[in-house]
């Protein structure tokens, strides 16, 4: 019964990419950004060699890891959670995926608003947190939907859970989704709700996401095909839009996630867990909260002791990122990151494997691990 067990902490870069200027994201490092709090306590994630990877200066390297490590270079070209994710998966996107830093052409919103029946506020790139805190108001007492967008490939619509139920939200966003294909095909339509009142709303756990179909032969397809289970694990179904998912644990954050993880690891099952652990992005890189970054990979790290220690005979552990997102940079935007790689468990061999071109490289490691490929 072989089992891997992948873990996608989501935004944790380890360095700039060659290319980093060109997205405007020279010098970022959201691991060194959050080892400089002073308050990054890693034990777990440092045995299976996090300080031995190349480029990862601020760790001491130990002398034996007790797992496989290595960086590992972006070749989509884009810095976006789908892209990421389906490179992971065995997918090189090398066109970028559409970005709107001027707001979604007039052609767009009136197809958007023909056929949701809603209008809308804002249409600029925007922080999610302040787009609320500026247009919440409006948003209550007009009933148009704030729609906004980042640096990324995203269509963003926010709504207020007491104004727009959830399940009407999510059904504008899928009328959305199918509106945005083609040439404006852009890699996630996002689900934003918000509850609170003027000068106090916050957004909630009910975010969900719409993406983009994923082209097909990606690693979730190829070991479903193959008779094996694909289980998901916080918004991985929502990022291959379902497909290769044979079951699906939606989470609300961090350490739920980790909940289910565990759960899932005490159950009898052969294939994948495929595992996005988003807090670190949404709650503390593109809020620039370096201090709680690191507080959460602490609160990580001491459950994937745990974790490691309650793993099978024939189970291996995958632990990587899809991005970066400098939580000290002068941006709130995603940065152009290497990536970490740590494996650990049955066919994983202490080794540093230097810098890998590619995160389809994780795809191999699976595929060759389950299904002999």
């Amino acid at each position: 019964m072989k089992r891997v067990f992948l873990i996608v902490l989501d935004s944790f870069g380890i360095g700039a990419l060659p290319d980093a200027e060109k997205f405007g994201d020279t010098g970022a490092n959201t691991a060194l950004s959050v080892y400089k709090t002073g308050r990054l306590n890693i034990p777990n994630l440092i045995s299976l060699g996090f300080g031995n990877i190349d480029g990862v200066d601020h760790i001491h390297p130990v002398p034996a890891p007790r797992g496989t490590v290595a960086r590992l270079k972006e070749l989509s070209n884009g810095k976006d959670t789908t892209i990421g994710h389906w490179e992971i998966a065995g997918i090189v996107s090398e066109k970028p995926l559409p970005t709107y830093p001027n707001g979604f052409p007039e052609s767009v919103l009136a197809e958007f608003e023909s056929k949701t029946g809603y209008g809308i506020l804002c249409n600029k790139p925007y922080s999610g947190t302040e787009v609320i805190r500026d247009y919440g108001d409006e948003h209550m007492r007009t009933g148009k939907l704030i729609v906004y967008t980042s640096a990324d490939s995203v269509f963003q619509i926010a709504a207020h859970e007491e104004k727009v139920l959830l399940t009407e939200l999510y059904r504008i966003c899928g009328i959305a989704r199918d509106i945005l294909t083609g040439e404006h095909g852009v890699g996630r339509v996002i689900a934003r709700p918000f509850t609170g009142s003027t000068g106090n709303y916050t957004r909630t756990a009910n975010r969900r996401d719409f993406s983009l179909l994923p082209p097909k032969g990606n690693m979730n397809e190829v070991i479903k095909n193959a008779g094996l289970e694909v289980i998901s694990v916080g918004k991985i179904k929502d990022i291959f839009a379902g497909q290769g998912i044979t079951q699906s644990f939606p989470t609300h954050g961090n350490g739920e996630g980790m909940e289910v993880t565990s759960q899932i690891q005490n159950k009898d099952f052969s294939g994948l867990c495929f595992v996005n652990l988003v807090d670190f992005d949404m709650l503390y890189g593109h809020r620039q909260d370096a201090l709680s970054y690191a507080l959460a990979l602490n609160e990580f790290d001491t459950w994937l002791g745990g974790f490691m220690e309650n793993m099978q005979e024939d189970d291996m552990l995958i632990v990587t990122a899809d991005h970066g997102c400098d939580p000290s940079d002068n941006s709130t935007d995603h940065t152009r990151e290497y990536v970490p790689l740590l494996v650990y468990g049955n066919g994983a061999e202490p080794k540093n494997l230097g810098t890998i071109e590619g995160f389809t490289v994780i795809r191999d490691i699976v595929c060759n691990y389950l299904l002999g490929e």
